[in-house]
């Protein structure tokens, strides 16, 4: 463990940060050569009064973003000890913090995508970010984060992680993370969430620097899920949820994905008045309802890959956690198989917690013979080939902060089974859909035996979809960030 740094040594790193936080603050500070000199023109330079200043004098000086319960001790220990300022400095800056450079960030926008700069996933919140920041890269007045290790600081991409994000693709599994050495401080600027920030030390700091730091805060919201379906959610995740909740509740302002998930956090909004705060601006913008390349070549291999013959092929899009409701799904198909209907399906998504019960029923059926089959990890040339050739796809999900298999596939023309509320619905109002009770097992291989016998109402929904109108990355981009940015 690394130990704290408590020594006369540790000025030198002190009395250049002091320099940074003045600039920071518009003051002049008298210089610092030892212990005592330090903490007396610390206490010179900041007004403890301002738990804003202290926010950002531990931030600078400890090269460490503060938990909000840190400010507080140390704005209230402050009033009657003038040491105690200086002294939280002390304690909280480790050996490797004080290496670190410090940048106060006062004018760029700082666009937060920890977990998708690194992430070899490709869900649907890793798309989303990746298509919004690989848009974004080229405005100018922004500033692409992740965070330090433990979730300390805030800290530029490295090289590989921008170029990620620039060019809007995964990480490779072999690449080797490198060591941050320069930290960013904000300050008075605009700071922007685009993805869930599930980590407890990343959310306490992420609400101080939220109530603290005089940032124009937003975030991206895609669900309540954790909340509003906990028992769909993975063993610990409506604790760490609450947890981001509360970062999110001193922000000034969410946009979430679709309509239905703004009544669910204008909901839980309207709440706060009740422990005093007014909570952010809740403003929908829809997610896109776009169409990914695919050409002929690529709809070939797919086909060599996916499909069995001149037999329908279906497809299932999506993780395969319980609320998705892959083992319906796996029930419907069997129905249908046993009462002679000849059909191929496939899932494209990755594992997810709980999944071994649907891994289970799955390798039971192929041990039967039946057509199915579940693809980890296809790329985005695949998956638009395995839309453009399904017959229908399949989301009955109980609980959805978008769907965007949904809206993908209705957007290549592909009629869609989906639930019957929520966002799905939400997707499907302008047609192209069959939609279902997700918990009726009955009502949704009733749609699926539709959809693989009734030749009219198939040819009705693919005229239905190929109608609707299309969105793009570009338009919601632009409109995200004129909504997120706002002044």
């Amino acid at each position: 463990m690394i130990g704290r740094a408590r020594s006369t040594s540790m000025v030198g790193v002190w009395r250049s940060r002091l320099e940074v936080l003045a600039d920071a603050l518009g003051r002049d500070h008298l210089p610092a050569r030892d212990n005592s000199q330090f903490s007396r023109a610390l206490g010179k330079l900041v007004d403890v009064r301002d738990r804003g200043e202290v926010w950002l004098a531990l931030s600078v000086l400890t090269g460490r973003l503060p938990s909000e319960s840190l400010v507080l001790e140390t704005a209230r220990a402050s009033e009657f000890n003038p040491s105690a300022l200086a002294q939280a400095v002390r304690r909280e800056t480790t050996r490797e913090s004080a290496g670190w450079k410090v940048v106060v960030e006062q004018q760029k926008t700082l666009v937060d995508v920890a977990d998708t700069s690194t992430s070899t996933l490709a869900t649907g919140i890793q798309r989303v970010v990746r298509e919004v920041a690989k848009r974004w890269a080229s405005i100018e007045s922004v500033r692409f984060t992740g965070w330090t290790h433990d979730w300390q600081s805030l800290r530029d991409l490295e090289a590989s992680e921008l170029a990620h994000v620039e060019r809007g693709i995964p990480r490779t599994e072999d690449e080797i993370d490198t060591i941050a050495d320069v930290v960013i401080v904000p300050w008075r600027t605009d700071y922007v969430l685009l993805e869930i920030s599930a980590e407890p030390q990343r959310s306490d700091r992420t609400r101080a620097l939220a109530r603290f730091s005089g940032c124009r805060t937003a975030a991206l919201c895609y669900d309540l899920i954790p909340v509003t379906s906990s028992e769909t959610s993975s063993p610990g995740m409506t604790g760490m949820f609450a947890q981001y909740l509360a970062a999110l509740k001193y922000f000034d302002r969410i946009s979430t994905i679709s309509r239905a998930t703004a009544v669910e956090y204008l909901g839980w909004s309207e709440m706060l008045p009740a422990a005093g705060l007014v909570g952010p601006e809740i403003v929908p913008v829809l997610l896109p309802a776009s169409v990914g390349d695919s050409d002929d070549a690529a709809l070939e291999a797919a086909r060599d890959r996916l499909t069995i013959g001149e037999m329908p092929f279906v497809l299932v899009v999506g993780s395969h956690e319980p609320r998705k409701n892959h083992l319906a799904i796996l029930q419907a198909a069997e129905i249908l198989w046993r009462e002679g209907h000849s059909f191929s399906l496939s899932f494209i998504g990755s594992r997810s917690w709980r999944g071994d019960e649907y891994h289970d029923r799955m390798r039971q059926l192929q041990d039967q013979g039946r057509p199915v089959e579940s693809v980890s990890r296809a790329n985005d040339t695949l998956l638009w080939a395995a839309y453009r050739l399904a017959r229908f796809t399949v989301f009955p999900s109980v609980n959805e902060g978008f769907g965007l298999p949904v809206a993908e596939s209705l957007a290549v023309g592909t009629p869609v089974i989906t639930s019957k509320f929520g966002s799905t619905a939400e997707i499907a109002e302008h047609g192209g859909a069959i939609l279902v009770d997700p918990r009726d097992d009955d009502d949704l291989t009733a749609a699926m035996r539709t959809l693989l016998t009734d030749q009219n109402t198939l040819d009705r929904l693919r005229g239905e979809a190929e109608r609707r109108p299309q969105t793009s990355w570009d338009e919601y981009a632009r409109e995200l960030w004129e909504t997120l940015t706002a002044t």
